[in-house]
């Protein structure tokens, strides 16, 4: 019985009579279950922002049909729904701490807007245009919408190889006023490359830089897809005659041999 009553005490004795150090020790653990709790909701919130933003660039064409404009218009609001919910988590010096967790989502909404953007204006969208379609305060960093435009390369590079495969053409947009053929989208492509292999990564005062982790394989990847449009134009102008409709171009047909294979979108 005696022990009994020494469990019963000890059960109802306060945590500080343990010792003076349990109170600030139970406050650690509660502060690092709160911080895995928001880690998880921004992992989470961020996978599903990739995942909608990549089902909205397999829809995009051009022009957008009323239906498939409805449906991204759908994903567009569970996206911003998306953001608004975590972004209480990522306010402050939280929007560094918890930056790798959403910069995945970040960099996949940065494609899909800046895919249908071009698709509509023949244009690239801005760094403040991009912020602008993030709501609730959500920081969208110039690494992450650097890098997201590196990846809307792929899908430019697919855009055009589809026309030449289906239209025996490049897509080609029309100049404002006068309405006359402007510019093809190897033009745009060839212009983005040179925009970012002038690009200098190698300093700066931010050494943890997702830019500078990033860029190497990126631009890599971007050469690869500007290349591959360059061979189909290339293959459509000098021997397009002798193709079927609906001839799509191999894509690895002169290719360096022996390279070392590069990641591909």
């Amino acid at each position: 019985m005696a022990g009994q009553k020494h469990d019963l005490d000890e059960k109802d004795m306060d945590i500080s009579d343990v010792s003076p150090f349990m109170p600030m020790f139970q406050g650690f653990h509660d502060e690092l279950d709160e911080h895995q709790e928001r880690r998880e909701r921004i992992i989470k919130a961020s996978r599903d922002i990739t995942a909608l933003s990549k089902k909205i660039v397999r829809h995009l064409q051009q022009p957008i049909p009323p239906p498939i404009a409805k449906e991204i218009n759908t994903r567009y609001k569970s996206i911003q729904e998306l953001f608004t919910t975590v972004a209480p988590d990522l306010q402050g010096i939280n929007s560094w701490r918890y930056q790798k967790q959403i910069s995945g989502g970040c960099q996949e909404f940065v494609e899909a807007v800046s895919f249908q953007h071009y698709l509509e204006t023949q244009r690239l969208l801005t760094h403040a245009e991009a912020q602008a379609l993030i709501p609730g305060g959500v920081e969208l960093t110039t690494d992450d919408y650097v890098l997201g435009l590196f990846d809307l390369t792929g899908e430019l590079m697919r855009f055009g190889i589809t026309n030449i495969a289906t239209n025996g053409m490049l897509p080609r947009g029309t100049r404002a006023g006068d309405g006359s053929e402007g510019r093809d989208i190897l033009m745009d492509l060839r212009a983005i490359r040179t925009h970012f292999e002038s690009l200098d990564t190698s300093s700066g005062p931010n050494d943890f830089s997702y830019l500078k982790k990033d860029i190497q394989k990126k631009t890599e990847v971007m050469r690869e897809s500007v290349g591959k449009v360059e061979y189909a134009a290339y293959g459509m102008i000098i021997r397009g005659r002798e193709r079927p409709k609906g001839w799509v171009p191999d894509l690895n047909e002169g290719q360096d041999r022996g390279r070392e294979p590069v990641e591909s979108y």
